[in-house]
């Protein structure tokens, strides 16, 4: 064990070095995977504040439950229990048929109101879900439905199968992005790494002469396009957070206009963790399949 550290260790001194001897290059190499890396990241962020906006100016979607005409208390009461046992549920609260004819008055129907003798209106609930996944919704107001005492379930999730639809297709449009850039990245890395090989083919042979052995001089040019990768991840990084900074203003004064209060959100550390460990992994990928092939052309 103590013997490959020290072998991994001397093999990331070498490849910091190299990384170091050539600062213009390497900070063009990262420049260029950043920049790369950023469009999926980015993509990815934007698609989850855009559902985060989308919710904030049209409000948190609920399910109503409009209780029979002739539905007493103790109906109530058992519907009220069976909403404390479902355990997706956020919250509730009841509406009497009063407080709902009252709110109805206060909206401005006074006048048309003012002529019915007896209150129309039901008993109602009025149910906020953990989730906003429409087959949720769909799911617990089917099974409201069959309860006693209930006469109609209202589901507000219309909005909710659209915005899941788009948010999904633009996944799906960042993953194939983030697939062909992936192996652009590859790309590059395999080209770097060709280059370090050319260039140190003497080295090379003369440390094979020495009896080094393949896994040995694989091992440095493996971190150095592991270290490409992580620098890259971090460039990547600090473009999404100047972009989210740049994009808050504008996007705050447009969820304003429609009454909400949305900030965007910077990445969080597992998001950017996963980035540049990304990053890295792709820099290793390419830099293991250039060591394999060219080093045994040479």
């Amino acid at each position: 064990m103590r013997n490959w550290l020290y072998l991994h260790s001397r093999a990331l001194a070498q490849a910091l070095e190299r990384l170091g001897g050539q600062p213009f290059g390497t900070l063009l190499s990262a420049l260029v995977m950043g920049v790369a890396l950023a469009l999926p990241a980015g993509g990815y962020l934007l698609l989850d504040n855009i559902a985060v906006l989308a919710r904030g100016v049209s409000g948190t979607p609920e399910i109503s439950l409009f209780l029979d005409d002739k539905a007493d208390s103790a109906q109530a009461e058992a519907v009220q229990g069976k909403l404390q046992a479902e355990p997706d549920l956020a919250s509730f609260r009841f509406v009497s048929r009063d407080e709902a004819l009252r709110q109805l008055e206060s909206s401005g129907l006074g006048d048309v109101l003012s002529g019915i003798a007896v209150n129309p209106l039901p008993d109602a609930f009025v149910v906020t879900l953990r989730s906003d996944d429409p087959e949720l919704f769909e799911a617990l107001s089917a099974r409201m439905r069959n309860w006693p005492g209930v006469a109609h379930v209202q589901l507000d999730s219309a909005w909710i199968k659209r915005l899941s639809a788009l948010i999904g297709l633009g996944r799906t449009v960042v993953l194939m992005l983030a697939a062909l850039l992936g192996l652009a990245l590859v790309i590059i890395t395999f080209n770097t790494i060709r280059l370090q090989i050319l260039t140190q083919k003497n080295e090379i042979e003369v440390s094979r002469l020495l009896g080094a052995t393949d896994r040995f001089i694989r091992r440095p040019f493996y971190w150095f396009g592991s270290l490409q990768g992580v620098f890259g991840g971090l460039v990547a990084l600090g473009v999404v957070w100047i972009g989210v900074d740049v994009l808050a203003g504008p996007v705050a004064k447009v969820a304003e206009s429609y009454g909400a209060l949305v900030a965007l959100s910077h990445p969080g550390w597992l998001e950017s963790l996963a980035t540049v460990a990304s990053a890295a992994a792709l820099g290793w990928l390419g830099a293991a399949i250039s060591v394999r092939r060219h080093l045994a052309e040479t």
